[in-house]
């Protein structure tokens, strides 16, 4: 059995970061380890929520690992909670990082904006992560602030390869970008592989509603997949359509939550479109 490390926040109660990471992998056959880099009461989308600092566990949490000599095919990192946390994590790429896959999502921004508690600096430090990185995962939001760049809601495919090239040349083996639309309608991911250039895209509808949590949901079963051998353009594919399949699910229900979607009612879509790659 494949195993890896996700490092990210616990938000108890949102739908989000570790609690749809560990079952989605789990699910997904792959042994998730987990390194909690914070323990918050919500998501950020909710008011008034608390946040407790885990960063001085996170390197006893790599010292007693490496004690014990454990190895990891895959570390994951979602979002980290401060500048000194970036600096840990890159320790970890180190310790453990011989033969394992780094994918990095920089879980820290979203619509033109950073989530509330980080400073201007911190995506420049988030930034540092891509190097040797070997997939990076951000939304447009995010790519912008990690490159210093202006965010546009409107841009071309100029505008898109100048961002991906961006992220290459600060050290990522493949870059992808999340939310991206060409059409009308039509919702995506494209990356651009350092290696090889090859150029991949991958599209569905774009459904009427806006969820926190789902950019989480959509790297972790990339990650699961990429672990079950998929190449990098298919398990960006399966993972749009598992997001896109957990919205539709969420909006079934007419009482439904505002604050995360339905994942675990997708896990037998999931499930059943892995076994069919």
């Amino acid at each position: 059995m494949k195993k890896i490390v996700s490092i990210q926040d616990i938000s108890a109660l949102g739908k989000c970061s570790l609690t749809v990471a560990l079952p989605i992998i789990s699910a997904m056959g792959i042994e998730c380890a987990v390194v909690p880099t914070a323990v918050l009461s919500t998501h950020t989308q909710f008011q008034g929520w608390t946040f407790h600092d885990l960063t001085d566990e996170m390197e006893p949490i790599a010292d007693h690992w490496k004690s014990q000599g454990f190895a990891f095919d895959a570390i994951y990192t979602g979002y980290l909670g401060s500048a000194r946390q970036v600096d840990i994590v890159k320790r970890y790429f180190r310790d453990f990082g011989a033969g394992a896959k780094i994918i990095v999502d920089p879980a820290m921004a979203d619509n033109g904006k950073l989530y509330a508690g980080f400073a201007p600096d911190f995506p420049q430090k988030m930034a540092e992560l891509l190097d040797g990185a070997d997939l990076v995962l951000p939304n447009l939001t995010e790519a912008c602030f990690l490159l210093d760049k202006p965010y546009r809601e409107e841009y071309d495919r100029a505008y898109i390869m100048e961002l991906l090239t961006g992220l290459l040349n600060k050290g990522a083996k493949v870059a992808a970008l999340t939310g991206v639309s060409f059409e009308e309608g039509k919702l995506g991911v494209v990356s651009l592989d350092g290696g090889t250039g090859v150029f991949s895209e991958y599209y569905t509808d774009h459904l009427p509603a806006s969820f926190h949590g789902t950019g989480d949901i959509y790297s972790s079963a990339a990650v699961g997949a990429l672990m079950n051998g998929m190449s990098v353009p298919d398990a960006l594919a399966l993972a749009a359509d598992y997001t896109a399949e957990c919205i539709r699910l969420t909006l079934k229900e007419p009482d439904h939550s505002w604050y995360g979607v339905n994942f675990e009612q997708a896990v037998p879509y999931l499930l059943e479109r892995l076994k069919r790659r």
